[in-house]
């Protein structure tokens, strides 16, 4: 089952955020107003970044060719599933299973993930 385009989507831009950020950080530039500096880098008003980067507005056709055209990238780019960057072939392999398995079973199931994952994070 692929993700939502919604979902694609919002993971890339996210991605073109965090390598934006790492760029302007290693450039000299304060973290805080990054955020801001993105949004105008987009052409777009720190709301709607934020909205975008929540999730609680999708990025629809005409927002998704500008963010691509704004960070230099070829029209249908934020539409393609990419492989999480900087892990290895094990970790990627681990979260393929752990999508696999979340994805395979229902609420009560995603329950005991959440459950089963608390644990570790405790431990």
């Amino acid at each position: 089952m692929a993700s939502s385009i919604t979902t694609i989507r919002r993971q890339n831009v996210l991605s073109l955020f965090q390598t934006f950020a790492e760029e302007r950080i290693a450039a000299g530039d304060q973290p805080k107003g990054l955020e801001a500096t993105f949004a105008a880098h987009l052409g777009v008003s720190g709301a709607t970044w934020s909205m975008a980067k929540s999730g609680s507005r999708p990025i629809g056709d005409k927002l998704a060719r500008q963010i691509e055209h704004s960070c230099g990238k070829e029209a249908g780019w934020l539409d393609e599933e990419r492989e999480p960057q900087g892990l290895t072939a094990a970790e990627q392999q681990f979260l393929a299973m752990a999508l696999q398995a979340w994805r395979a079973t229902n609420s009560d199931g995603r329950k005991q993930l959440r459950a089963l994952m608390k644990q570790f994070r405790s431990a």
